[in-house]
């Protein structure tokens, strides 16, 4: 057992997931649940005014993205640890926690034994993102996160857009532009992303990255 009484805040939009949370963290005596928050603007003001010793935060809220809620944390509070708890197994995420200072990044079907046992030692200073979760992060961000980030801002907007199934008219009414200057972002787009149709471009950004990864 551990000596010290961790504090911890719980950072998630969903009713039944905080309270299955706070439940398997009261059958640990050494650790005590000092707030809930709902959305990510509200987990940065409880943050600020409780100052917790642990923050889980579900990656997916209202509000502050968990990406832009953590780099606040580290700037401002960097003695926080933060465990993230999701449903969201994708390696663009992964890479995107892992960047903004997150300790783990865990499923939130993990049992409470584990949880527990990964707060105690998150609060130990240990690093939890096991060896494949690293490596899955970096294989993203050499390849297809810097693929995604040779694409300029407007290439970004417009890829999306493909995605969805638009076509060059559609893509031109929604961002303003004339088609002829959409057909030339659609070209660099194939060839930045080595690609030799639209129908492929679509398929990479569907199956690689997150419509709401930041960045």
């Amino acid at each position: 057992m551990e000596s010290e009484l961790t504090t911890i805040l719980i950072a998630d939009d969903h009713p039944l997931a905080r309270a299955g949370i706070r439940t398997m963290l009261e059958a640990a005596p050494d650790l005590r649940v000092i707030g809930e928050a709902e959305d990510g603007d509200m987990a940065r003001k409880l943050v600020a005014e409780l100052q917790p010793r642990v923050l889980l935060l579900d990656l997916k809220m209202p509000g502050l993205s968990s990406a832009e809620v953590e780099k606040w944390v580290r700037s401002h509070f960097p003695n926080i640890v933060t465990l993230v708890l999701t449903a969201h197994d994708r390696d663009a995420y992964l890479s995107q926690m892992l960047d903004a200072g997150v300790s783990g990044y865990m499923d939130k079907n993990t049992r409470g034994e584990q949880l527990i046992a990964a707060i105690r030692r998150a609060v130990r200073g240990e690093m939890l993102f096991s060896s494949e979760q690293i490596r899955r992060a970096r294989q993203w961000r050499q390849q297809e996160g810097l693929q995604w980030q040779r694409l300029t801002p407007r290439e970004r907007q417009i890829l999306p857009l493909l995605a969805t199934g638009l076509d060059n008219a559609g893509i031109s009414s929604r961002l303003g532009i004339s088609q002829k200057t959409v057909a030339f972002h659609i070209t660099n787009i194939l060839k930045k992303l080595q690609v030799i149709s639209r129908q492929e471009a679509a398929s990479w950004f569907t199956k690689n990255i997150p419509d709401d990864l930041e960045g």
